[in-house]
Parts: structure tokens; C-alpha cells; sequence
């Protein structure tokens, strides 16, 4: 069961208050081989003028990604759906953890038509994990791909989906939306859940890409698993 830490009245909280002060992982400085200069190109502007007037949130952004500027330079924009505050703290992850706010109706129809701006070919949909809500914001999702269909009916959509864990049959609804790729990742091995992943449960997400397979088989399912410091798809 998933433990909700309530930050929405602490606008200056941190990221990850549970997180805080963990002597099995301690806050290092980040090397210098990381650290990049502000972006300040032409598509980049115009891929944040976007995004942000439109009240969107995304993973390049909440996440902290260090290659930001060279994607949204080139207007390539992972957009991240259902908020920026996700219910679960993976270890490895730096959005935000802590209550989320209401879903915003808005915002798939506000998702499509930044995707139509973009001009992108493949857009890449993911969300935070909304353990809060019923069906674990599948319905949300499934409006998300429907809009940009509508919106952008030759743009190829990859949605990354949370594993949807105890939501009975709720990602079905997002199966049946259609979308050309159904990502879902693992993260890591099963031996490094309970550490790494603790509020989800590796069997779980391997079922979860087996019922899209078994729902559709004309769907490409897709999947990452961290090994060292890299990663495998």
C-alpha cells in the first residue's frame, strides 16, 4: 500500500521528504561530466513557450534530464500526464513524491494540440503514478491518445503507463485506446524491487505487458530494465 505525504501546502518542501537524510544514500555532488549549460536555442524556446502555455507538465523537466535542451532544441518533448506529484518514491527517480492535485480535464485535449504544434512525428506519452484514484488514471490516459488522434492522426504515440497495481481491469481501458507502442518499464531486477521499486511488484509488470499482448496482438509492447549504470530496451 502506498503511503501519501501531503506537500501541497509546503511550496518550498522537498522533493522527496522521505527520502531525506537516508544515510544508506547520502546526497552527492553531481560530477562535472553531467553537468550541462543552460539551453537557450531557438527550438527550445519554442518547445517551452509551448509546453508551459499549455499548462503541461514533462518528464524531461520533472525528472531533471541533463540531455533537455539538445531534445527540445530538435522539439522533442516526453510529456508527462496527471500532475507532477506521483504517489511512489522509487529510489531512482526524481519527480516529485508526496498528495497529487485533481486531474486537470483540460488536459488531453491541452496534450494534443502541443503535439500538433510540435509538428511530431512520434510523441511519447508517460505519467506520474496516481495510486489515488480508482482506476489509476486509465481513463485519463485513454483520453490522452484519443485527443491526439484527433489532433495529430499521423503522429505514431508511445504511451508509458504505470502498472495499474491493484486497479482490478483498469488497463484495459487504456489498451483499448489504441496506441501504436505500449511501454512499460521494469526498472530492474526482482531481487532489487523491495530497495528500488518498493511500491510496485516486478511479476505484476511483466503480466501487465503479457494482458496487452494477450488483449492486442497487433500492439507493440516495449519495456526497459536498468543494469549498471546502463540501460536495456
Amino acid at each position: 500500500m502506498a503511503t501519501l505525504i501531503d506537500n501541497t501546502d509546503d511550496k518550498q518542501s522537498h522533493r522527496h521528504p522521505e527520502k531525506r537524510n537516508r544515510k544508506d544514500s547520502p546526497i552527492q555532488r553531481k560530477p562535472d561530466w553531467i553537468r550541462v549549460k543552460a539551453p537557450t536555442g531557438k527550438g527550445y524556446l519554442q518547445t517551452r513557450k509551448i509546453v508551459h502555455e499549455k499548462g503541461l507538465f514533462t518528464v524531461c523537466e520533472e525528472a531533471a534530464c541533463p540531455n533537455m535542451g539538445e531534445c527540445w532544441d530538435k522539439k522533442h518533448a516526453t510529456l508527462m500526464i496527471m500532475g507532477d506529484t506521483c504517489t511512489r518514491a522509487c529510489a531512482f527517480c526524481n519527480v516529485r513524491t508526496g498528495k497529487p492535485a485533481s486531474l486537470d480535464p483540460a488536459e488531453p485535449e491541452n496534450a494534443a494540440r502541443a503535439v500538433f504544434e510540435m509538428g511530431l512525428n512520434h510523441v511519447v506519452v508517460t505519467s506520474v503514478d496516481r495510486d489515488d484514484l480508482d482506476d489509476g488514471g486509465a481513463e485519463h490516459f485513454a483520453k490522452t491518445v484519443r485527443a491526439i488522434r484527433v489532433a495529430a492522426p499521423n503522429t505514431t504515440i508511445e504511451i508509458l503507463t504505470p502498472d495499474f497495481l491493484r486497479k482490478g481491469r483498469s488497463a484495459e481501458v487504456v489498451i483499448d485506446a489504441q496506441p501504436d507502442v505500449f511501454n512499460h518499464n521494469l526498472e530492474t531486477v526482482p531481487r532489487l524491487y523491495l530497495s528500488i521499486r518498493p511500491g510496485a511488484r516486478y511479476f505484476h509488470s511483466l503480466r501487465l505487458l503479457q494482458s496487452v499482448k494477450e488483449r492486442d496482438p497487433n500492439q507493440f509492447t516495449k519495456s526497459g530494465l536498468m543494469v549498471g549504470l546502463g540501460e536495456t530496451r
